[in-house]
């Protein structure tokens, strides 16, 4: 196959990578997005872990800032791809390039559709509670991550993180592609259910602050579905301090809601308690509870 890969962040590097070990597909050239403001204090722009990976591979690599128009559009389907790739790229492809190559595109989406469509749903799996997730190989179509599904693989999320469910999906994903390249006729594309869609909303980091009215178990998936970024935090002494990881306590404290409950920083919650292992406070390392509370103590009965 001649590829023409589209994504952007690390998880899309991953799928690249798997593709690049696979010698009987070529890719003709990568499409990822810009490169965004970054490094020391904003003032240099930084490219995509794809960008860096393609460059690095020799691919050429285009990186226009919209797929709307004709010249954008000719300039795609001149390369001659039998397929394009798609891994989180971050832009909408229209119809015109979704026809453009041989076989059309096929995307490397992270859930098991028709569950949590659209940008976030890793996130939105752990935010639910989801005991299962995975990630589909789907023939791309107009409409949002509503395409026939190729191929799928499955894994359990408890007790993951969304840097851990990102990693193991993206290898597991860049395996499956590569299967459905070597073999397009052996896995037709099936419809999706029409029962069981719900969407996967981008993420605000309004969402990343911890509302301790919740239950224990609610706090404890926000934290895993904010790890790595956006953090999910709480403030004290006008400070914001990130919680990366964290045990729940089965035992409750009626009306202590967001009140330390001893010296070990155990916080009640609407139901149960929460206790931080790992933690971050602003601009500094990631650290356990116990070495944070000697230098930065919180001591029993604040109100966070």
């Amino acid at each position: 196959m001649r590829i023409i890969f589209m994504g952007t962040p690390d998880f899309a590097r991953d799928i690249l990578d798997a593709l690049l070990l696979a010698p009987e597909h070529e890719i003709i050239a990568v499409y990822s997005q810009p490169p965004r403001a970054g490094g020391r204090r904003g003032r240099e722009l930084v490219p995509s872990a794809v960008q860096v990976r393609a460059e690095g591979s020799g691919i050429p690599v285009f990186t226009p800032t919209s797929l709307r128009n004709a010249e954008a559009q000719a300039e795609f389907a001149a390369l001659g791809a039998d397929v394009a790739v798609v891994a989180a790229y971050g832009l909408i492809l229209p119809q015109a390039v979704l026809d453009a190559p041989v076989h059309g595109c096929l995307n490397v989406h992270g859930s098991l559709l028709p569950r949590w469509r659209g940008a976030a749903p890793v996130q939105r799996a752990i935010l639910a509670g989801d005991t299962e997730t995975g990630v589909g190989i789907m023939q791309m179509e107009a409409g949002l991550d509503t395409g026939p599904v190729r191929l799928e693989g499955r894994t359990p999320i408890v007790g993951k993180t969304t840097g851990d469910l990102t990693r193991e999906l993206a290898a597991m994903g860049g395996r499956l592609m590569v299967e459905v390249l070597g073999d397009l006729d052996a896995y037709p594309a099936r419809p999706q259910p029409e029962e069981g869609i719900t969407y996967a909303a981008k993420i605000n980091k309004a969402e990343a602050r911890i509302d301790f009215e919740r239950s224990a178990v609610e706090v404890e998936r926000l934290v895993r579905a904010m790890n790595p970024a956006p953090g999910a935090w709480f403030e004290h002494a006008g400070e914001r301090v990130k919680v990366l990881a964290a045990d729940v306590l089965p035992f409750s404290f009626l009306g202590c809601e967001g009140l330390t409950v001893n010296a070990e920083l155990t916080i009640g919650c609407g139901d149960g308690a929460i206790r931080p292992t790992l933690v971050q406070r602003a601009g500094r390392s990631v650290t356990s509870a116990e070495e944070m509370l000697r230098g930065f103590p919180i001591r029993s009965g604040t109100q966070l």
